[in-house]
């Protein structure tokens, strides 16, 4: 399972990414950022305490962040089929605080991460700074054109701070009759057969292919 810090690096990687936060009128406002920092505690953002961010921040007490990097434009072949380039999408969901000015300036004497933060409220004195202290979240790798695994994905997730996950992919449950169709239809390579057959999670990607074909109603739709 990823730690932080694997998940901040991936993040590093892909730059500037989607955060979403409750707008406080029942729908749901997003922008472009990124985190500066991680520790033990979780992923570091700050902002400024005069914008809408930092009030849906602090009422809503939830933040949901997304971000993909690709290895470069999908491209065409002869029969008009896509031929997409590997890459990862990243997200992660949970809740946040505020931090105190003693938290900040203790965790910048820790490490220089916070070093940006502490500059940006002696320059800006309405900076603000937040942790995404309990969340989960998911690295899914991608590679449609299977030119670097001998499958199309691969999906880990992680969890921090007391917060839990749901494991990827569909399930068969024991009404499965071993017919074989499920893995006829996949092109995910996910399904393994046995009795009853099994989905690899990590590998699937929910399309429901299986579920569609299903005779005996064994394919398990996702709850949540």
């Amino acid at each position: 399972m990823l730690n932080v810090q694997e998940v901040f690096e991936k993040f590093e990687e892909i730059g500037c990414c989607a955060f979403a936060t409750l707008d406080g009128r029942g729908g749901i406002d997003s922008r472009i950022a990124h985190f500066f920092a991680w520790d033990e505690e979780g992923l570091y953002l700050r902002t400024m305490a005069s914008k809408p961010f930092y009030r849906q921040l602090v009422e809503g007490g939830q933040l949901a962040v997304s971000g993909e990097k690709t290895g470069g434009a999908c491209t065409w072949d002869e029969d008009n089929l896509p031929h997409f380039q590997p890459g990862y999408t990243m997200r992660v969901s949970g809740a946040v605080r505020e931090l105190t000015e003693a938290e900040l300036k203790a965790k910048a004497a820790a490490s220089s991460l916070f070093n940006v933060a502490v500059y940006d409220i002696e320059k800006y004195p309405e900076t603000r700074v937040f942790v995404l202290h309990s969340a989960w979240g998911e690295l899914f790798v991608y590679d449609f054109n299977c030119v670097h695994m001998d499958h199309k994905i691969q999906r880990e997730r992680f969890a921090w701070g007391g917060a839990t996950f749901v494991d990827p992919g569909l399930t068969i449950s024991y009404a499965c009759i071993a017919c074989g169709q499920c893995a006829e239809v996949c092109t995910h390579k996910a399904i393994v057969p046995g009795d009853p057959y099994r989905i690899l999670g990590e590998r699937c990607d929910e399309c429901g292919n299986c579920y569609h074909v299903c005779p005996a109603g064994a394919v398990e739709a996702k709850g949540v």
